[in-house]
């Protein structure tokens, strides 16, 4: 019997990759029934057996290690990711080994005074797991931004923003190396908002819920509906029926180059004695793009006869979510719907059939940058305020201390004078919190604000030199340049 080179997907492909991504809404003793829900959520996942699953908001790692323990069998591979004070509330699953994992936790998620609404607690952050899937190297992002809590008046979208652009400053310098790029979460944000659209156009990552042949869920793929039971009906306000705000976004990464490698020259394989069970037709070998020909020839150990490329891809096949009530259930496993992506993988005449798409236009790119900026500056000018109150503060305080204190140097009288002193103090230390506060979100802000000039200028040095050389078809390419074909190393 010959044996098999595993692990090349040039033999292997096509191959079916599911995706689960829930919100699980898991805030023990406040959401309702979480021990009952962490239970179904557990049982779903073992039933269906997907190859990957991507959980938020579970605040617990106790209810976390519940999971991992139900899920030893079906899911052998977990992670789960620990920052801010109660935790990111983020956990991936996985039927495939991780080989490695990376946190990031966003530089701002509003405020600690807020707090009936908590994020700032939540250390709201992306989670990166590279897992081995097929032979390909999947880097997995798992994620959960800002709430929006108006419509009207969204006083935490700069912060949404700036979170968006390091979601995809971060996804853009990780995933390099990658064949593979899933990202699933809460976005927080609709299919067209601004930092929806940022993320998309910067990183070429395609919503799931668009690029699907076949969906089975909610009306327009709404992930928060009115028909859920624990969905609080002025949370849609002024969307009736629904919206969308969980994703599942994905893009194939790689390209890999193939070589037909002679088995008479290919003595460094094995023992020569263990060469006679090859026959001497060619083996066909895959490599990831970043590594010469010449070097991988001597890294397996034979010299090469040929070589070619081809290109894999990711295509959603199908996309369903949750519908509210649980089938012999007394209720839903959250108060958002889960997703399940069924992804293709595809080879490279496979994925033509299916249309490539590339990134959006260069002046797409910089007109989202443009508008982020915007709100990036305004975002900028309302914490430049609130720290000039919060100066203020500081400054009235200390004038009403020393009005407090002056009582106690003439008549030695500590009772009112004293307490209106204890007072004042707080007052001024809060003040004093509150200025650290904005200083360090003004910083951030203009960080940010500075790195998306960068980028803004970088797009229209590449968009007139796109002009200039009368090439108006490279405007749609990420770098507006033809890719320079692959160099045989002599």
């Amino acid at each position: 019997m010959k044996p098999e080179l595993r692990g090349t997907m040039a033999t292997e492909l096509p191959a079916k990759l599911r995706v689960f991504s829930l919100n699980c809404w898991g805030i023990r003793f406040l959401s309702q029934h979480c021990a009952q829900r962490y239970e179904m959520i557990g049982e779903l996942l073992d039933k269906e057996q997907h190859d990957i699953a991507l959980l938020q908001e579970v605040w617990s790692e106790k209810d976390f290690l519940f999971l991992k323990g139900k899920l030893s069998s079906s899911h052998p591979h977990t992670h789960y990711f620990k920052s801010g004070v109660i935790g990111s509330g983020l956990a991936v699953f996985s039927k495939h080994r991780i080989q490695d994992a990376l946190l990031y936790q966003y530089s701002l998620n509003g405020y600690p005074y807020m707090l009936r609404h908590g994020d700032w607690f939540g250390g709201k952050a992306v989670g990166l797991v590279i897992v081995d899937v097929f032979g390909l190297k999947a880097h997995v992002y798992v994620t959960h931004l800002h709430a929006e809590y108006s419509r009207a008046q969204d006083e935490y979208l700069p912060h949404r923003i700036v979170q968006s652009w390091e979601l995809l400053q971060f996804v853009r310098h990780t995933s390099c190396g990658a064949d593979l790029v899933i990202l699933g979460g809460d976005l927080n944000m609709h299919p067209q908002d601004l930092g929806n659209r940022l993320l998309r156009s910067h990183t070429g990552l395609r919503d799931c819920f668009t690029e699907t042949d076949m969906f089975d869920g909610c009306e327009d793929g709404h992930t928060l509906i009115a028909d859920n039971h624990f969905t609080k009906k002025q949370d849609l306000i002024p969307f009736e029926k629904g919206i969308r705000i969980d994703y599942i976004l994905i893009k194939a990464a790689s390209e890999h180059f193939v070589l037909k490698v002679d088995v008479l020259e290919a003595g460094k394989l094995g023992k020569r004695k263990d060469l006679s069970e090859f026959d001497k037709d060619p083996i066909v070998m895959a490599i990831r793009l970043g590594l010469s020909i010449s070097k991988t020839a001597a890294l397996v150990g034979c010299s090469r006869s040929a070589e070619g490329s081809q290109r894999v891809n990711m295509k959603c096949e199908s996309l369903s979510t949750t519908k509210g009530s649980v089938n012999d259930k007394p209720f839903p496993f959250s108060d958002h719907e889960a997703l399940t992506a069924e992804l293709a993988l595809l080879r490279s005449e496979d994925s033509r059939q299916h249309g490539w798409r590339n990134a959006p236009p260069v002046s797409e790119r910089m007109d989202v940058t443009a508008e982020a900026r915007a709100v990036v500056k305004e975002g900028l000018c309302q914490t430049e305020a609130l720290r000039d109150k919060a100066v203020r503060l500081m400054c009235g305080t200390l004038v009403l201390l020393l009005l407090a204190l002056l009582p106690c140097l003439c008549h030695s009288s500590f009772s009112t004078a004293g307490f209106l002193g204890a007072v004042c103090m707080g007052a001024l230390l809060s003040g004093a919190l509150l200025y650290l506060l904005f200083t360090t979100h003004i910083k951030v802000l203009k960080e940010t604000e500075d790195q998306m000039l960068l980028t803004s200028d970088e797009l229209q040095t590449k968009l007139t030199g796109c002009r200039v050389s009368g090439s108006s078809s490279s405007d749609s390419s990420p770098e507006l340049q033809p890719s320079r074909p692959f160099k045989r190393e002599e």
